[in-house]
């Protein structure tokens, strides 16, 4: 299928900027991309493939002949406008949370589980950033040898809750410096408390059982993807002064024996997965080394003792990338291969 139209709404925030990015980058086969965001930005120029397209508000006529719309507005405006899109003839990829946990919507990450595609009716879900990374890597180690119980916190950086989050680690930093390291402590706008030198043990807001809504997140979703709707998830999910690129640490007891060798090899021939593993070198994965790049990368594999068939590993992706701009991406290449895409 070539000559697609492709709107890509909340065009102007950092993960829209990064969907066209990627768009660009891969070539994807779009004869026209139409940015969209809201009233504040209509008129606006933004770039795409060497050139400046120009911003138009989002609405519910926005759709007529597009054939796949890539959302990332928040999902109060997901849930709004998506239906409009779908009813154009479009099929929405969603990267807000309004539709992941809908049984009759696909949650999908390509390399996981792209055969849920088929079933789509209009809508497919982008995962949490967060639930991307790490069932990329788990997967091959469930197709191997089952999985008994996850264990996962999570080091999650401030590009996750947003620009304005990016810009006040750098107003705190920069603030911590003039001062000295003497001075007041910084001001938190945009988060609970200050994030610079500090790590805030709170991504979205509590839930009833104590959980975050972040941490329920990863439960239900990794539950969903895998297809394991009974499996045991723990999840403790914290933010960190880091500004992109999620790191987390992940405990998982298979079903059956495998040891770190055997993990390393399955993951090593894992799409999506690069392994670096080379304690005696220094050699692991960061979040510096993550950003800006699209693999999910695995390391410090090592058996834990403490548990009857398990393991440990330190997981880090870029989660502009491939927690939500690089999958959605991938999920509509997926669509075109699979045949599922509708031409309006």
């Amino acid at each position: 299928m070539n000559g697609l139209r492709v709107a890509v709404a909340g065009a102007t925030g950092a993960v829209g900027r990064e969907m066209l990015s990627i768009l660009s980058e891969r070539k994807f086969p779009a004869a026209e991309v139409v940015p969209l965001a809201s009233e504040r930005s209509e008129g606006k120029t933004i770039p795409y493939a060497g050139a400046e397209l120009r911003v138009q508000r989002l609405g519910h006529d926005s759709f007529e002949g597009v054939d796949l719309a890539l959302f990332s507005a928040g999902g109060a405006r997901s849930l709004e406008f998506a239906p409009s899109a779908v009813k154009a003839g479009a099929v929405v990829v969603d990267n807000s949370s309004a539709y992941r946990m809908d049984p009759e919507v696909p949650l999908v990450v390509p390399e996981v589980n792209a055969g849920a595609l088929a079933s789509h009716k209009g809508i497919i879900a982008n995962p949490n950033c967060s639930t991307i990374q790490m069932v990329v890597v788990l997967k091959p180690l469930y197709e191997k040898a089952g999985i008994r119980r996850i264990v996962v916190s999570t080091y999650q950086a401030v590009s996750g809750a947003g620009q304005s989050a990016v810009d006040e680690l750098r107003r705190q930093v920069e603030a911590a410096g003039s001062a000295g390291g003497s001075g007041n402590p910084p001001e938190a706008r945009e988060m609970s408390h200050p994030i610079a030198f500090n790590c805030l043990p709170q991504i979205d807001v509590f839930l009833d059982e104590g959980d975050t809504k972040e941490e329920r997140k990863m439960v239900d979703e990794t539950r969903k993807i895998l297809g394991a709707p009974g499996l045991p998830v723990s999840a403790t999910c914290v933010r960190v002064p880091v500004y992109n690129a999620h790191s987390e640490s992940v405990n998982v007891e298979t079903e059956r024996p495998l040891s770190p060798e055997e993990a390393r090899e399955l993951l090593a021939a894992a799409a999506g997965v690069e392994v670096i593993d080379d304690p005696a070198r220094l050699a692991y994965p960061m979040a510096l080394s993550a950003s800006g790049r699209d693999p999910v990368y695995v390391g410090r594999i090592r058996r834990d003792s403490s548990a009857e068939n398990a393991l440990n590993m330190w997981i880090v992706s870029d989660n502009l990338r491939k927690g939500a701009a690089l999958n959605a991406v991938q999920i509509a290449e997926a669509l075109i291969e699979m045949n599922l895409l509708r031409a309006a």
